[in-house]
């Protein structure tokens, strides 16, 4: 059984926290889900997440006052459980706990239960996870904690199975000893309430601010990278393998700095290996969120927006600095697979396809030799199997495989006794047949609900997928996203909503959602020269120095200063499933500074990076989103501008010569006849001219080039 003394020191030895992630249980039998219980309160919500738990006998709540209003009435205890509609474990959990009759009996007697989407609230989800970690050391999805009336964790977990299995405790024997301990030991347990409490209070007023040695902090971080870097399979450290885009960014931004050619295969062996495995969809395109094994062969199949996101600019990165045109067809058949299974009906972008499908993961996605055979015939059902390891036995479960190419398909060509460009062609062939198979089968759930963060992200990707491979579809699908969000998702005070779905937005938005869409408009200006962009782009960094920024030590919180009040006011710098706001936002200001001449902007980054310096210093792989903003600064960013009409030959063979070469620290503004120079003063002076670039670093411009030639000189000069 659980002991009180469990329950009131778990936290206080705590392990370095490891990031969150998707909560790898044992292996548990699975209750069949009865959908004739009466819907609960979750049945109002928008979140297809909470309405996938509508009808569970749970006593559901969403959070919310008529919930923590119940929880101070009756004096009873809180249990929260957070996750996600991707989540393949959440939904374990709740088939076999939540779906459970008794089970619901003892949850709904003895606890207020809230249900909460982490995506709609991170900023719950930020407190609650950064409890379990001091708990636990480590977090994921589905949370489960447990809180007080007064909103104070006590005790906190990932996935329980539903009974006590290899040393876990069972969920239902969880809920009767908790139940059993509030009412008899209640001191204890507000005793170890109140101590997460002063810890979450002393991380939320940490200052961490200092002085940061650039050179020193980037050989700190090549360092990091080349140590935990897997030299055979690439990524990095051991299974589970998460992509870690920022990583590959820092490594490839040490190369252009130091043409070390080991950072740059750091990034390009790291993409190979990826490209290669399960984890990318080697039929449909687009990544699922990580393998489990150290191989990248078998993912979590779920497919979330924002990795797909973070991972076109580092493919279309790697493009640019090898030549290599595999980057950029995967980079394409990225975004082709968001453009065709993610854009809704509005023209956002929706944020997640399930990893799930007829109650069992993966179903969608895996094959047997005989499926291969039915559709291919032979011999290239054989060739399909030897390329992509499809077996009898299968490399997942059932006797299935994941499609994933361990050996290059010159080694199965010769194996197989053919021309690698006669395999080539058969698998072009086959891999369109199985898709078209693939497409008839029941398709996992897409949660179609639209966040603006990862919409920044998809609009960040698709600009800059335009800039380099010249696809206008990617820029008119940018374009239709940013005005959607711009257009249906802000208030009257032009503040965003945090989610829409079906016509419905609600909730006020975080850091992230700022932070993420002002890159996203910054990146669609440098694409389409709209002014537009920069106008949104610059009020939304209007409300997060009014409402978001700490004025006393730089940095921005989690929160507005007027949202709902919560346990505490976190202000995260470190990344986790995605880059951190306030390094995002930093780098945002830093290109604001340089597109708009204001200094203003640039201080203000440069006291977001002060406010952690010590922390970047202490661990700066954990920060990598600033160390990336702070590696722009330092770099003495050049400021590109190209005059002339939009019809002249001379100006789309200036922007090609631009977007054909990997130099991340710059600017681009266009001197349109009319451009507005108060907007960018860069401009002016500029406006009505023939067709000529100008290119500026460090308070000096070199000659006018009026030639993409000459251009390319002034480029290729340090």
């Amino acid at each position: 059984m659980l002991s009180t003394l469990l329950i009131a020191t778990s936290f206080l030895s705590t392990p370095a926290p490891v990031a969150p992630q998707e909560a790898p249980p044992h292996a548990a039998s699975e209750v069949t889900p009865d959908a004739t219980h009466p819907a609960n309160r979750l049945a109002g919500e928008t979140s297809p997440y909470l309405l996938s738990h509508a009808h569970n006998p749970v006593d559901w709540y969403p959070w919310g006052e008529e919930a923590l209003e119940r929880s101070k009435r009756e004096d009873r205890p809180i249990f929260l459980s957070i996750g996600y509609s991707a989540c393949h474990w959440c939904h374990v959990m709740e088939r076999e706990s939540f779906e459970n009759e008794s089970i619901a009996e003892l949850m709904n007697t003895h606890f207020v239960c809230i249900k909460v989407d982490r995506e709609e609230r991170p900023d719950l989800d930020e407190i609650y996870m950064r409890s379990v970690q001091m708990m636990t050391g480590r977090g994921g999805w589905p949370m489960s904690v447990f809180l007080t009336p007064d909103l104070e964790p006590f005790f906190g977990g990932t996935y329980f199975p539903p009974e006590a299995v290899d040393g876990r405790p069972g969920f239902r024997q969880l809920l009767e000893e908790l139940a059993r301990v509030w009412t008899d030991q209640r001191e204890s347990v507000e005793r170890a309430a109140d101590q997460v409490l002063e810890r979450l209070r002393g991380e939320a007023q940490m200052r961490t601010s200092g002085e940061v040695d650039v050179d020193k902090l980037r050989e700190v971080v090549h360092t990091a990278l080349t140590t935990s870097f897997d030299k055979t399979w690439g990524g990095f450290g051991r299974a589970p393998k998460f992509p870690r885009t920022v990583d590959l960014t820092l490594a490839v931004r040490h190369w252009l700095r130091t043409n070390d050619a080991e950072a740059l295969t750091i990034a390009t062996h790291s993409l190979d290996r990826m490209l290669q495995g399960g984890v990318y969809d080697q039929l449909g395109g687009g990544f699922h969120r990580y393998s489990v094994d150290a191989q990248w062969k078998i993912p979590h199949f779920e497919k979330m927006l924002y990795d797909n996101a973070l991972l076109v600019p580092v493919l279309l990165e790697a493009h640019l600095a090898t030549g290599k045109e595999r980057y950029a067809r995967v980079a394409r058949e990225t975004c082709d697979w968001a453009l065709r299974e993610m854009v809704t009906p509005e023209g956002g972008f929706a944020s997640a396809q399930d990893a799930d499908s007829e109650g069992e993961e993966g179903r969608f996605f895996v094959w047997t030799p005989a499926e291969l055979t039915e559709i291919l015939g032979e011999p290239h059902a054989a060739w399909t199997a030897a390329l992509y390891d499809v077996t009898e036995q299968g490399n997942f479960e059932h006797g299935k495989s994941a499609l994933w190419r361990p050996r290059p398909a010159q080694d199965v060509a010769t194996e197989l006794g053919i021309e690698p460009d006669e395999l080539h062609a058969a698998m072009r062939t086959s891999r369109a047949k199985l898709l078209a198979v693939r497409d008839r089968r029941v398709r996992p759930l897409t949660d179609d609900k639209v966040l603006p963060a990862w919409n920044g992200m998809m609009i960040s990707a698709l600009a800059r997928a335009h800039q380099v491979l010249d696809e206008p579809r990617y820029l008119a699908a940018a374009q239709r996203a940013a005005s959607y969000v711009l257009g249906s998702m802000r208030r009257d005070s032009g503040r965003l909503y945090a989610t829409a779905r079906g016509g419905q937005a609600h909730l006020e938005a975080y850091l992230d959602d700022y932070a993420f869409m002002i890159q996203g408009l910054l990146d669609l200006y440098e694409t389409d020269f709209d002014e537009r962009w920069i106008r949104s782009a610059l009020a939304f960094d209007r409300i997060l120095h009014e409402h978001f920024e700490d004025p006393r030590a730089g940095g921005f919180y989690t929160t507005a200063d007027d949202h709902e009040e919560l346990l505490v006011r976190l202000k995260s710098p470190h990344d986790g499933a995605i880059p951190a706001g306030n390094g995002v936002h930093a780098l945002n200001l830093f290109r604001l500074a340089e597109l708009t001449g204001d200094t203003k902007a640039r201080e203000r980054a440069e006291r977001t990076l002060e406010a952690f310096g010590s922390a970047i210093a202490r661990s700066p792989r954990g920060h990598g989103s600033l160390v990336l903003a702070l590696d722009f600064a330092r770099s003495k960013p050049r400021q590109i501008v190209v005059a002339g009409s939009d019809d002249a030959p001379e100006v789309a063979a200036f922007l090609k010569e631009l977007r054909g070469r990997l130099q991340p620290a710059r600017v681009v503004a266009r001197a349109r006849p009319n451009a507005d120079p108060e907007l960018l003063p860069l401009l002016e002076g500029r406006l009505g001219e023939e067709p000529t670039a100008y290119v500026c670093r460090d308070f000096t411009c070199k000659r006018p080039a009026a030639t993409a030639e000459e251009l390319a000189t002034q480029l290729d000069a340090p």
